[in-house]
């Protein structure tokens, strides 16, 4: 009896032993590979922002720096999302405390460390396969040319400029910068969805002081004034066109607009900048699409925007409910800005889980009355959004707050109505009156502004009630 007795507890505390080495163990080589990735993505980083200093004409080198960026942001979203699962305890708490429902945290509890290990390692490889193959890259960038821009940190630098897009940025300059037959000028169409930064792109692009010493003049218009242009407007010299289309034209508008620029000569180049694929065959050149971010980029943008100069493994609770923010808003870039803008201005918890839970709620609220995401809704012209749920002061009103979007509609700044910012309504440091005007100024050029004439109206029934409100 006393040997089975032995047996039976000597098997027991082998079970107990292997239990504690995998899990501990697991635990300990798991940190180990967040580490190493912390590390290689630090290496790679450097290489991406000398890059990004750098003027680069090769198309293999553009291509392998875009492979080396994707390679990049992946990194850092694997460590985004599993870094902060080292305080798992503190995470059960914000989800228990608020009934939230983490994506993350429970795929980290149900699959356990082994998938997790995977993607990490996964992950690892890829950025070991990008270094093993950069060294060339890099000797190959210090012959590049560097451009001139001052020192930043890395949160004032995504701030204040730009994010992304180096590959077309690059691809945009080289370009513009090749000698043409001063009669025959380059078109190049940028083609892209709505607000995914092309005019933004643009506008860096036509900032660049290399570009601005090559051309002597540049030149902003939209679709409609290529219609009555004349030669008088265009002085006798090397201009850079930009030309904003939200509609197409007739080939026969459009010949009449390119013959007039090409008989001032003087190597002038246009830039066709729309959301349709179709003026796509006005181009002389390929054209260069531009892509909303992926979700790594996206999320990225969106850790770098709300934290600031704060590390986020600092904040651990933070960082996962920052995931799951940057997850919600689906890579809104006018969102991105003005949700960043408000979180970084308060490291609460309690306060970051209201503003995902209220976003949420205003998410499902649209999609029951319209079938579509607020983003979506926003793209589209005249489109009612419901924004009851957009804020505390919002929501503990008994009002549905709803608003009409598009691009036809312009900001009127005499209108005599209390102005708004995104900003404060979603903190609910304000009051608001019944109607007042809603604005939102982009922090880059060309300073896109966002406005509209918000209003609200009672809830009498259970019925939802829409009524549009105009965007001046």
């Amino acid at each position: 009896m006393d040997i089975v007795i032995s047996a039976v507890a000597s098997e027991i505390v082998n079970r107990f032993m292997s239990f504690l080495v995998s899990k501990y163990g697991n635990n300990s080589c798991l940190k180990k590979k967040l580490e190493k990735l912390q590390h290689l993505l630090l290496r790679v980083h450097i290489v991406s922002e000398e890059a990004e200093g750098r003027y680069i004409t090769n198309s293999g080198m553009l291509m392998q720096l875009k492979m080396l960026t994707e390679a990049m942001y992946e990194g850092y979203h694997v460590l985004d999302t599993y870094g902060p699962l080292e305080h798992i305890g503190a995470v059960g708490e914000i989800s228990d405390s608020y009934a939230l429902d983490f994506h993350y945290v429970r795929r980290f509890r149900l699959a356990g460390n082994t998938i997790v290990s995977r993607e990490v390692e996964s992950s690892l490889e890829n950025l070991e396969t990008i270094i093993d193959n950069i060294k060339e890259f890099v000797s190959l960038l210090n012959g590049c040319e560097r451009m001139f821009r001052n020192p930043y940190s890395t949160y004032l630098y995504i701030d204040n400029f730009m994010f992304g897009r180096q590959v077309e940025r690059q691809q945009i300059m080289s370009i513009l910068m090749l000698d043409s037959h001063p009669r025959i000028p380059a078109v190049l169409p940028i083609i892209g969805g709505c607000r995914v930064g092309k005019k933004t792109l643009v506008w860096s692009v036509c900032a660049d002081e290399k570009i601005r010493s090559h051309f002597s003049a540049i030149l902003h218009l939209n679709g409609d004034d290529i219609k009555t242009f004349d030669q008088c407007k265009f002085m006798p010299v090397k201009t850079l066109v930009t030309v904003e289309f939200i509609s197409d034209i007739s080939d026969t508008e459009w010949l009449n607009f390119y013959s007039l620029v090409s008989s001032c000569g003087n190597g002038n180049k246009v830039i066709i900048i729309s959301r349709l694929e179709k003026l796509a065959r006005f181009g002389t050149v390929n054209p260069i699409d531009i892509r909303s971010f992926s979700h790594e980029e996206y999320s990225y943008l969106f850790k770098v925007l709300a934290f600031g100069c704060s590390n986020p493994l600092d904040h651990p609770q933070l960082a996962i409910i920052g995931n799951e923010i940057a997850k919600t808003l689906q890579g809104s870039l006018v969102a991105i800005n003005i949700y960043a803008n408000v979180l970084r201005n308060n490291f609460s918890v309690p306060f970051w889980v209201c503003v995902l839970k209220l976003y949420k709620q205003m998410m499902a609220s649209n999609l029951s009355l319209h079938g579509e995401h607020p983003k979506s809704l926003l793209e589209k012209d005249a489109t009612v959004v419901d924004i009851t749920a957009f804020s505390p002061s919002l929501a503990t009103n008994s009002y549905r707050i709803t608003l009409l979007t598009g691009e036809k509609f312009r900001y009127d700044s005499k209108k005599e109505l209390p102005v708004m910012g995104f900003g404060d309504i979603i903190a609910g440091s304000v009051t608001l009156p019944k109607k007042f005007q809603l604005i939102w100024e982009s922090r880059l050029a060309p300073y896109t502004v966002i406005s509209a004439t918000c209003g609200a109206e009672e809830i009498i029934s259970t019925t939802p009630m829409r009524k549009k409100m105009k965007i001046m």
